[in-house]
């Protein structure tokens, strides 16, 4: 929502500064996006007076000019505009003035040989028209020597504020107006509604058929109106924040649409056929809209048609064809009530915005509507002429009658802030709530303007906004004597410690949006959940994997130079499943160099699928699984390369991590080169840890040396090694302390189809060391249980 500080004290007298308005707001709930005056850009720029020109001596289509700046000194300027004359007044802009409408910054420079100092401005470049034929013009009593902008009326600074849904009534400079007067920065002053009698009564009938969409439709045709541009105060103040004028007839409605939150209609009535009636959508209706588009509504949607055809979508946007033009004379304005959730749904399932629809989708105030067509008809009669009808009603205008029982100590007990009880009610009254208060519990009446207002804590939320959240005192969570103990879930130690496991491993954490495009899911086999009304068509999408959103990222870096990307990231997927949609998920990504080049290392080394797998394993120890339990299957999802890519799982049935090299089909899909590697652990899956108590088991370490045995197995070359390694580990889980793979050979001496793997055993003494006999019988063991796990035989 933007207006401008003239036009918010058209509404309230105040004194207070721009910055002390911004700071209001903000502190009412109306954040504050930002202030620009437009007067800033343009500050260099002065008034001056052409005291000469002359043709320049080497070129003909330009001119030598001795420019008056108001201090005394002429200064020369080369311009090349036909229009540069002696004795105009003009726009001067000095060297180092940045011109906004070309982006130079203007120095002296020697032009076809003629020092120049300056410019002599056109309204394009200083971004007030399309206008370039010419420098600017200016009146003859234009002030020598002023800044441009203040004599022009630009020095107006601009509001930009976030209103929350459900502020309705301050999608108007007069509810914002209301706010801040009542929050004690002035004294409102809004402008009463025009009583104004028809002069006849009105030629055309106006319907709803469509009561629960269109509640209430009141009309009134102007004859006789002269239609053109409207004049430079409105068209500047529509200009400044944001919106285009069109023409008088078009811009009142716009003008009120942002004063009073009160979105209006005018139709040219000699393009209109018969009454004018709000209905639902019939099959075969279409019409052009006024952004060019051709919609056709459905049966679910209110339009405004005649008897002809459709003119327009009601609440949103108008037709083409109906609209009023300079050869206008007669128009019927439109002031009708929308039920906001029909709009909304309207607005979604056509993809079309407009300021209408903003306010209407939030509620508009139902008493309104005379005040709205009152003061339409008196702007218009104003800049266009013409005679008004009298209104016709169709329909009835919803009564909104709200009261709440309210206890003024609700604020202290609610809001942990005592405030007087007569202050309490003079808030109240201020923001236009009516209050009977001659016993407690209070009855307030909640204006019809405030349809957000539905209860008793709604009524201590607005007087604790109009007396400063910064005045509640802080209250210190309470806490026991001692030690304080601790108040992070199990889940919640397990995250922080898979954070910064990871962190420590040289990976950066990411956070990316839930939201995903289609694009970016379709890929990993598409989202099972998609919005109907997303922020943006790029975010669509509830992501099925946190792996779309770090390639896309890992991407973006990429391509801005990156080496080396390393993220992960902590978060919840969203799938089709049985037992419930998210999942809590770590996802880790690297891509580009593992290593960099070196001495030791001319060449860049890259990643592969047993850093995914390390990396995997890293964090399902730090989330608390002992890693050595996983079993390894090749059963990886689709976006895996299937010959570099494998599962963890604790037992046949139960997946824990995913991990490999990334598809070729998704680095095509992402824009990614090379090998990445990716890995999914997901963390609800893993077992919490059986609680134990809070200390910490005393460290002994072994009293006793461990001894390392090696053994050669001759395996089939297809068996992966990690079930040969659990074959040995659990053959005496509290003697054998580590199995480690340290060679793999396949060539004479192995026959065909298999494979040599060296593994070494470590083993760890208890009470006493280990004699020969215990070695061998451990031995045994460990050639027995490889057996007959996996066939293994030692090698000869």
């Amino acid at each position: 929502m933007k207006f401008t500080l003239s036009w918010l004290k058209d509404h309230l007298d105040t004194d207070a500064s721009p910055a002390e308005i911004g700071r209001k707001l903000t502190e009412l709930g109306l954040e504050l996006e930002g202030i620009e005056n437009p007067a800033d850009k343009l500050a260099p720029v002065r008034i001056a007076h052409v005291v000469e020109a002359v043709p320049h001596p080497n070129a003909d289509k330009l001119r030598v000019c001795q420019v008056d700046t108001g201090n005394g000194q002429p200064v020369q300027v080369v311009c090349g505009a036909p229009n540069a004359r002696a004795g105009m007044k003009v726009a001067y802009a000095p060297p180092g003035a940045h011109i906004p409408g070309s982006g130079i910054t203007l120095k002296v420079a020697a032009i076809r040989g003629v020092e120049s100092h300056g410019m002599l401005c056109s309204a394009r470049e200083l971004e007030l028209g399309e206008d370039h034929d010419g420098i600017l013009d200016l009146p003859a009593d234009a002030p020598l020597g002023a800044p441009f902008a203040a004599w022009i009326g630009l020095d107006d600074p601009v509001f930009d504020i976030a209103i929350t849904p459900d502020r309705a009534d301050c999608l108007g400079v007069a509810g914002i107006a209301r706010d801040l007067a009542a929050a004690g920065l002035g004294t409102l002053k809004t402008p009463a509604a025009p009583s104004i009698a028809g002069d006849f009564a009105c030629p055309i009938a106006v319907h709803t058929h469509d009561p629960d969409g269109c509640p209430a439709f009141l009309g009134r045709v102007v004859r006789g109106v002269r239609n053109g541009p409207s004049p430079d105060w409105l068209q500047r103040r529509l200009k400044a924040i944001g919106l285009r004028p069109i023409s008088a007839l078009v811009d009142v409605t716009q003008y009120l649409m942002i004063d009073r939150a009160r979105p209006l209609h005018v139709y040219d009535l000699a393009k209109l056929t018969g009454a004018v009636t709000a209905r639902r959508g019939r099959s075969g209706d279409s019409f052009e809209a006024l952004n060019g588009k051709t919609y056709a509504p459905s049966e679910a949607m209110v339009v405004i048609a005649d008897d002809a055809r459709v003119l327009g979508l009601g609440g949103i946007m108008g037709g083409e064809y109906s609209g009023c033009t300079e050869a206008t004379t007669d128009v019927l304005i439109e002031c009708a009530l929308f039920e906001s959730v029909r709009v909304g749904e309207t607005g979604r399932a056509l993809n079309l915005n407009s300021d209408a629809r903003a306010r209407f989708e939030r509620g508009v105030d139902p008493a309104g509507l005379d005040d709205g067509l009152a003061l339409a008809t008196a702007m218009i009669l104003d800049l266009c002429g013409g005679t008004p009808s009298e209104s016709i009603l169709a329909g009835a205008s919803p009564r909104f009658e709200r009261t709440i029982v309210y206890r003024p100590a609700r604020t202290l007990a609610l809001g942990g802030l005592a405030v007087p009880a007569a202050d309490q009610r003079a808030i109240l009254e201020r923001l236009g709530f009516t209050v009977s208060a001659d016993d407690e519990p209070w009855t307030v009446r909640v204006p019809s303007w405030r349809k957000d207002v539905e209860g008793e804590a709604d009524l201590v939320e607005e007087v604790l906004r109009l007396v400063g959240y910064d005045h509640i005192p802080s209250a210190p969570m309470p806490r026991a004597d001692g030690v304080a103990k601790p108040t992070a879930t199990p889940v919640q130690a397990r995250l922080k410690r898979v954070r910064r496991t990871m962190a420590a491993r040289g990976f950066a954490e990411a956070i990316t949006w839930s939201f995903i495009a289609p694009e970016d899911a379709a890929p990993f086999g598409g989202g099972a959940w998609t919005l109907d009304n997303p922020i943006s068509a790029d975010l669509a999408v509830m992501r099925p994997t946190l792996l779309a959103g770090l390639a896309r990222a890992a991407q973006r870096n990429r391509d801005r130079g990156a080496d080396s990307v390393r993220l992960f990231e902590l978060g919840k997927r969203y799938r089709a499943m049985d037992d419930g949609f998210e999942r809590l998920t770590l996802a880790l990504l690297a891509a580009g160099d593992k290593q960099g080049r070196h001495w030791t290392a001319p060449k860049a080394s890259r990643f592969d699928v047993f850093d995914a797998k390390a990396e995997a394993l890293a964090a399902l120890e730090a989330a608390g699984f002992a890693a050595e339990r996983a079993q390894v299957t090749m059963d990886a999802p689709g976006w895996f390369h299937p010959g570099r890519s494998g599962v963890l799982r604790l037992g046949p049935t139960q997946p824990l991590a995913a991990f490999g090299e990334l598809h070729p089909t998704i680095l095509k899909a992402f824009d990614l080169d090379g090998t990445v590697i990716a890995a999914e652990v997901y963390l609800d899956a893993i077992p919490l840890p059986k609680a134990s108590g809070r200390a910490r088991p005393v460290y002994t370490p072994p009293v006793l040396q461990a001894v390392t045995r090696d053994f050669a197995f001759v395996v089939p070359a297809d068996l992966p090694s990690a079930k040969l390694i659990q074959a040995i580990r659990g053959t005496d889980k509290q003697t054998i302390i580590d199995v480690s793979l340290f060679d793999r050979f396949a060539g004479p001496g192995v026959e065909d189809g298999h494979v040599s793997l060296a593994v070494a055993v470590t083993l760890q003494p208890k009470d006493t060391s280990f004699t020969d006999a215990d070695l061998t019988a451990l031995s045994a063991k460990i050639v027995d249980a490889a057996a007959k796990a996996t066939g293994a035989r030692l090698r000869a």
